[in-house]
């Protein structure tokens, strides 16, 4: 029996339903033709299942790590498809073959079970051929670093702040509480766009749709990361919009701060300023007891020691320092005393509401543990943000209320108070996403304990260029305040440690019993 020659309709029948080359009899240009044709294929399927691998199993789980740093992050801004696909896009399509990562595009294919075998033995090598303790104890070096720079950044920021506010209200006579308060947390929406513009310079060698791809990629993904609070996400989660989520983590956690840092304003006119001082700063207090059953952290003697110590530090600060050159306490004071209790319980209030704030914000709006501290950074500005709309569209309410029945007469500050207010309330922008920033890094017992070092920061300043006296009882006290801080920074340093190699045995065991 004699062979005939392939027709084109048979070759072309081939290439369609085949993924082998073409028949013996085909000739050196048709080959040739298949091979660029199968070339082209696999480079597509390789690139769009770049980022898209399904697994067929039963939980259908998406477990592609979501804690990669920057450069996997541009790799995926790059190689991810586009979202509207053409409808003969083979993205969908689970890839079970003999196709992997990372593959010679010269390597020709290779059907059958020891392909398969060579490729699942290569991509185990991959994500084993670093050690993961180093990897993971360097990560936590490096969010400790990061959390240092934006400690001393709302340092800096918060006694710009103080300055700026007190002068503005006693110097000028711009004695506006409710407004400014709105001023200063509605400044905080200015912290997203400057932080795009960061980042855009930072990447400025991607394009820009590349860019923008990017980053919406990775602020939904790190939502739905808060919601779920697990690094890798199932099928569902993965497709489940996050934004309801975040519309009332926002509504809770800006409702919380707004009444917490009103009943400071409301309270300044009602008690001394010592008690002032002492009780709300008694937050650092009130965050720790919250987050034993809200954050699951346990009773520590060191944290417990170390919480007690910075706050008699401040209790000496405030009332040690006494009364300058012996002058008894004013009229104006001893009336502001005779409201003690009122104001003592308002205040006491708003110290136990701004302890429960920051221990909502990192329980409903911080990522999971393991997530890699340039994503926690984005994220936390970026919620900030959205406090800094939902008080501008929302908490603006009461201020015709206060104008109207004359509780707050609302009018523009003139002269210097403007240009001094806008200072303040960007200070104050700048310190509150330090702040988001240094709570998402490491604890809200860490960052309430590092807020009282304004404490005696601010008295150094006054001290420095207002000629006010530093007493000996705000240097004891400011003594006390440092080394509660860097008690409690050397114990979470130290729990931190501990949940990481917790969590390496974890995945260890589970990587053994996938195997």
């Amino acid at each position: 029996m004699t062979s005939t020659p392939a027709s084109e309709g048979d070759i072309g029948r081939i290439h369609r339903d085949r993924s082998v080359g073409p028949s013996p009899g085909c000739s050196l240009h048709q080959r040739r033709s298949s091979a660029q044709e199968e070339f082209r294929r696999a480079a597509s399927l390789s690139t769009s299942s770049e980022h898209r691998v399904e697994f067929d199993d039963n939980r259908h789980a998406f477990r592609t790590s979501l804690s990669g740093d920057d450069q996997t992050d541009d790799e995926m801004a790059l190689a991810r498809p586009s979202i509207s696909r053409q409808a003969e896009s083979r993205s969908n399509v689970p890839l079970l073959k003999d196709e992997r990562r990372g593959r010679q595009q010269n390597v020709p294919f290779v059907g059958g079970a020891d392909s398969r075998a060579v490729s699942n033995a290569s991509r185990r090598s991959s994500f084993r051929s670093k050690t993961p303790d180093y990897d993971s104890e360097r990560a936590t070096r490096r969010k400790y670093v990061i959390a240092s720079f934006f400690l001393v950044l709302s340092l800096i920021s918060f006694t710009v702040q103080t300055q700026t506010a007190v002068f503005i209200q006693q110097e000028l006579g711009w004695d506006k509480p409710y407004c400014m308060l709105y001023m200063t947390h509605g400044s905080w929406v200015c912290l997203w766009p400057v932080q795009l513009l960061i980042l855009r310079i930072q990447k400025r060698h991607l394009p820009w749709a590349a860019f923008w791809r990017r980053h919406v990629y990775l602020l939904r993904t790190t939502a739905q990361m808060v919601e779920s609070q697990d690094l890798h996400l199932t099928s569902r989660e993965s497709h489940k919009s996050p934004i309801p989520y975040i519309i009332r983590t926002t509504a809770i956690v800006t409702t919380a701060l707004t009444v917490a840092g009103g009943s400071w304003y409301v309270a300044v006119n009602l008690t001394t300023g010592s008690d002032l001082t002492a009780i709300y700063n008694c937050s650092a207090f009130f965050a720790y007891a919250f987050s034993i059953p809200l954050l699951n952290d346990k009773l520590r003697f060191d944290k417990v020691f170390s919480v007690g110590v910075a706050i008699i530090g401040v209790i000496i600060v405030a009332y040690g320092g006494g009364h300058p050159d012996g002058i008894p306490p004013s009229e104006t004071e001893a009336e502001k005393a005779s409201n003690r209790t009122l104001g003592n319980l308002i205040i006491g209030a708003g110290s136990v509401l701004y302890g429960l704030y920051e221990v909502l914000y990192k329980r409903l709006a911080c990522p999971p543990e393991g997530t890699s501290p340039g994503r926690g950074v984005i994220f936390a500005n970026t919620f900030a943000s959205l406090i800094g709309i939902f008080t501008l569209l929302v908490l603006w309410i009461p201020l015709p209320i206060l104008h109207v029945f004359g509780w707050e007469t609302f009018e523009w500050p003139q002269g210097e108070a403007r240009w001094l207010l806008f200072i303040s309330t960007i200070s104050n922008a700048t310190f509150s996403g330090s702040f988001l920033v240094l709570i998402s890094l490491t604890s809200p017992v860490l960052s309430s304990v590092a807020a009282l070092l304004t404490i005696f920061l601010v008295a150094l300043v006054d001290w420095k260029w207002n000629n006010k006296e530093l007493s000996g009882a705000s240097i004891t006290g400011g003594i006390l305040i440092i080394i509660a801080f860097l008690l409690l920074s050397w114990s979470t340093y130290r729990e931190m440690d501990e949940e990481r190699r917790r969590r390496l045995e974890e995945e260890g065991s589970d990587a053994e019993t996938d195997d």
